[in-house]
């Protein structure tokens, strides 16, 4: 199973936020934290990282500097700001509301209450 799209989106800001207050990183490690984080059930490109991080960068929640590693080429890495901080915890609020609503409305497996069903074709 693979995660929709639009929830890939929508999520996207707090898992860079979350990851990058963990540690200072560089986009292919963030890609590869976000692959082990979820079982490999978020697709992430570098298309959808980079003009994120750069995105994040011009709001200031993140800073960046290149760095060399001996025998390695230069890499960019990302650094969560105060900012930042801010941002992934007033996220964390909004997911926390989100999620709290969707407990709320989908059935637990210990709930007796039926699920509503539709005829096969849909509506009548």
């Amino acid at each position: 199973m693979k995660v929709a799209k639009d929830l890939v989106a929508a999520s996207a800001t707090p898992m860079v936020l979350g990851i990058l207050a963990e540690e200072d990183s560089y986009g292919y490690a963030i890609l590869r934290r976000i692959n082990e984080l979820s079982d490999g059930k978020l697709d992430w490109t570098e298309g959808l990282l980079y003009p994120l991080l750069h995105r994040l960068e011009r709001l200031g929640h993140v800073e960046s500097t290149w760095q060399s590693v001996a025998g390695e080429r230069r890499r960019k890495y990302y650094r969560i700001t105060r900012s930042g901080l801010a941002e992934l915890a007033e996220q964390r609020r909004q997911w926390d509301a989100v999620v709290d609503a969707l407990k709320e409305i989908w059935p637990r497996p210990d709930d007796s209450r039926p699920l509503r069903t539709l005829p096969l074709g849909g509506f009548a």
